[in-house]
């Protein structure tokens, strides 16, 4: 059975302990000056986010069929069948095309190291595989954020919308952007009040790409392709450049 996440803005109340209880399970540093910093990079894999009243979480969204997966070039990601999509660094060339492909910013590129890898969350694996929980949702206090069975989740989403239907915008984010992913949504205010992409496609951009590019020449394609990366990387750029803080981290 494929797994899942529910987050739910609802019952956010900023503690970051899915912050804290992330760094932990990937060894990197985690304090005051961490936490305060809302977005995610190459040393803070998921992040809270502040909206007045209101909290919204970053992380991989672990798409149904990901863009980085379709664009890697050397197979360095690699969508499993429980649904996480997982990265393996020693066949990673550094093009960081993942970077750009990405709908929802998340790949973060670690540009200070000698030895730099792309770092992004991997739904903790391992952890699923063994039966357990995520460590951000094991560590939510309110039920903010549970994991498990995709299935079942969707279920308790709408479940919780259907007794409370006052409380949330009548939506579950994620269901079908991009195709659909693995991280869902659930929020009192429209999802673009969060900060959340609301303006992708429904049908899953890969298909879109492949399904363009066989309607042409081989001699088009080739143009196709090359023009259509320009404007991409053009239009990602200063996208890219705002989640990765200009290309240099500085760490305490």
């Amino acid at each position: 059975m494929s797994k899942a996440m529910l987050f739910d803005s609802t019952l956010c109340i900023g503690c970051r302990a899915c912050e804290s209880a992330c760094a932990e399970k990937w060894g990197l540093p985690y304090n005051d000056r961490i936490g305060a910093e809302e977005r995610i990079s190459a040393h803070k894999l998921t992040a809270i986010k502040t909206h007045g009243e209101r909290f919204s979480r970053r992380l991989c969204m672990h798409c149904a069929e990901p863009t980085c997966v379709s664009v890697c070039p050397v197979g360095a990601f690699r969508k499993t069948a429980d649904g996480p999509v997982v990265y393996d660094a020693e066949k990673c060339i550094g093009c960081r095309y993942c970077l750009l492909a990405c709908p929802f910013s998340v790949p973060s590129y670690e540009w200070s190291s000698r030895q730099p890898r792309v770092r992004k969350c991997d739904f903790c694996e391992e952890r699923q595989e063994a039966g357990r929980p995520t460590a951000c949702s094991e560590a939510c206090p309110t039920q903010a954020t549970i994991s498990g069975e995709r299935t079942a989740l969707l279920a308790e989403a709408k479940r919780r919308m259907a007794e409370k239907p006052a409380a949330y915008y009548p939506r579950i984010y994620g269901l079908k952007e991009a195709g659909g992913t693995s991280v869902f949504f659930l929020s009192a205010v429209p999802f673009e009040q969060l900060d959340l992409n609301t303006q992708l496609p429904d049908e899953p951009l890969p298909g879109l790409t492949w399904r363009a590019l066989s309607q042409v020449p081989n001699i088009a394609s080739a143009g196709a392709v090359l023009l259509g990366g320009v404007y991409w990387i053009t239009h990602r750029r200063e996208e890219v450049r705002k989640h990765e803080g200009g290309g240099k981290e500085r760490l305490s």
